[in-house]
């Protein structure tokens, strides 16, 4: 890689004191011949990474304090907006993604023309607790989406710096970086990289969030399949109740003029209801489909983006 192509390494940091000098020394050892800079993120940590990230004087680091603790995917949306780089490498700061897979990574984005290059992390080192969950995840979104990318969870990426600064990240979105670049239609391939076990600190990783994951999932694929067409979720489901609803109350019509008593059946509220549902999803399906309208053309952005344009010689 030419001197000229600055690499810029973006790495979220809590609670991480004893991992900053030896990840920072690994850092060095690995891209000795690369020109790059290493973004590290406090996230707003309550033990002294903020000082011991200071106090490595090193010239090619940098640190971004945030004011309070806003997650993971706020604290690498910070880095990726700062970076310069040409190219934008993410990894955790817990010293479990290897520095030394970088460099090969690097250099099959350059031969190969990809987006993103994201690690898969075959030996994974982490508890059946982490593991689990995480299988569960990858699983439903190949299914759900198709993209077939086995490990969503590994930090350790290498992204085009055009690439990375298009994602709008959010919530736990960072789980899910290597999809939300797929549905902005990037070139994606996955590499198998090292992993080790933690040494210092403690892992983030609890139960809590893998609610936060489904949530987040949820969305990722309402936005997927419906962001540009609203109607077609709202309004079929609005249809549905409305048309259950209409035989429902047809049915109970027909009982009434043949002589039955209808007042007291359970079922005359359920006709009722599914018909105000039909009519409440179908209008909400209109009022989001302008809300998704005004979205668009207040910012002045097109519903799709072009790779490349060719012109005639």
């Amino acid at each position: 890689m030419s001197d000229a192509l600055k690499l810029s390494l973006v790495i979220p940091l809590y609670n991480e004191e004893e991992n900053v000098a030896p990840l920072t020394a690994q850092i060095s050892e690995a891209l000795a011949d690369i020109s790059y800079e290493i973004i590290y993120i406090d996230d707003c940590s309550t033990d002294a990474t903020r000082q011991e990230v200071l106090q490595l004087g090193h010239e090619r680091v940098h640190l971004l304090e945030l004011k309070k603790n806003y997650g993971q995917s706020m604290a690498l949306a910070a880095g990726i907006e700062y970076a310069s780089g040409d190219y934008i490498v993410t990894l955790d700061g817990d010293m479990q993604n290897d520095p030394a897979d970088i460099p090969a990574l690097l250099a099959k984005m350059e031969a190969e023309d990809w987006d993103l290059i994201t690690g898969f992390r075959k030996n994974r080192k982490d508890s059946f607790l982490k593991k689990i969950p995480s299988k569960i995840a990858n699983f439903i979104i190949r299914k759900a989406t198709k993209f077939n990318v086995k490990d969503q969870g590994c930090a350790l990426k290498v992204f085009k710096s055009e690439t990375a600064k298009e994602l709008n990240l959010y919530g736990e979105m960072h789980r899910f970086i290597s999809l939300l670049t797929y549905l902005n239609g990037a070139r994606i391939t996955e590499v198998a990289v090292n992993h080790r076990p933690r040494k210092f600190g403690k892992s983030k990783y609890g139960l809590g969030r893998t609610v936060k994951v489904v949530n987040d999932l949820i969305l990722i694929l309402f936005q997927r399949n419906y962001l540009q067409k609203p109607m077609y979720l709202f309004g079929n489901l609005g249809l549905l109740f409305f048309t259950l609803g209409v035989l429902i109350n047809g049915y109970l019509l027909y009982e009434k003029l043949i002589g039955n008593e209808i007042g007291d059946r359970p079922l005359v509220f359920v006709g009722v209801l599914f018909v105000l549902m039909g009519i409440q999803f179908y209008t909400s399906g209109i009022i989001i489909d302008l809300q998704m309208r005004t979205y668009f053309e207040s910012q002045q952005q097109k519903p799709f983006k072009i790779r490349k344009i060719h012109r005639p010689q």
